[in-house]
């Protein structure tokens, strides 16, 4: 089966203190994530390792891990997921193995540029679609022209994923706008059921699809 990029599911563990990350997760794949992808970037590897292997054995759709290449490996991970300060997308393909799926940040020209010169990845998550409140140093959104443009320079075959503000309120609008999937932040983790905050957003991006 080739890889479903429909709906990635991003954990925010700041987005739900008291509640348990792996337990999100569960409740994103059941809500209809197609993708969780693990994102915690200031917890210490011995600790993301066992988050990971845990939500490995709580969902049975592929996890990848944010920026830690060594984590995903240790723990067989399904992928991993590489931002700009990461490792160059040009070095992508020499290190990471065929079996590990790669996605990309690509959120301007030069970082589009960078990208197109991977080996090895299998797709792009372009953004900030729209403004965002998950990740500081996002920057401007792109809205719909910026991101068709930065997609067009998606080599052929590399899916298109928009991130940055997506809810089942405009989800519509930017599968008009060519991408091939979401990936979702605040719009899940933050929800307070975060398996009904999945469904709604699934179904109104499956009826997008029609």
């Amino acid at each position: 089966m080739p890889p479903d990029y429909r709906l990635i599911a991003v954990t925010a563990s700041e987005l739900i203190p008291g509640r348990d990350v792996v337990d999100g997760c569960r409740a994103a794949a059941a809500g209809g994530a197609t993708a969780v992808q693990i994102r915690m970037k200031h917890t210490p590897a011995s600790q993301l390792c066992r988050t990971t292997e845990r939500i490995l054995r709580a969902v049975d759709v592929p996890v990848y891990v944010n920026d830690r290449l060594d984590v995903a490996l240790s723990v067989g991970a399904h992928g991993v997921h590489l931002g700009a300060d990461d490792l160059p997308p040009n070095r992508v393909g020499a290190i990471v193995p065929a079996s590990l799926r790669v996605g990309l940040s690509v959120g301007c020209d030069g970082e589009a540029g960078d990208a197109a010169e991977a080996t090895g990845a299998h797709y792009w998550s372009i953004g900030p679609f729209y403004p965002t409140q998950s990740k500081a140093d996002a920057g401007l959104p792109l809205r719909a022209e910026g991101f068709k443009r930065l997609a067009r320079l998606a080599p052929t075959g590399i899916p298109a994923i928009a991130i940055g503000g997506i809810d089942q309120r405009n989800v519509s609008a930017v599968v008009a706008a060519g991408a091939q999937g979401v990936a979702v932040i605040s719009a899940i983790f933050g929800a307070a059921d975060i398996e009904r905050a999945t469904r709604r957003i699934r179904d109104a991006l499956d009826a997008s699809f029609r």
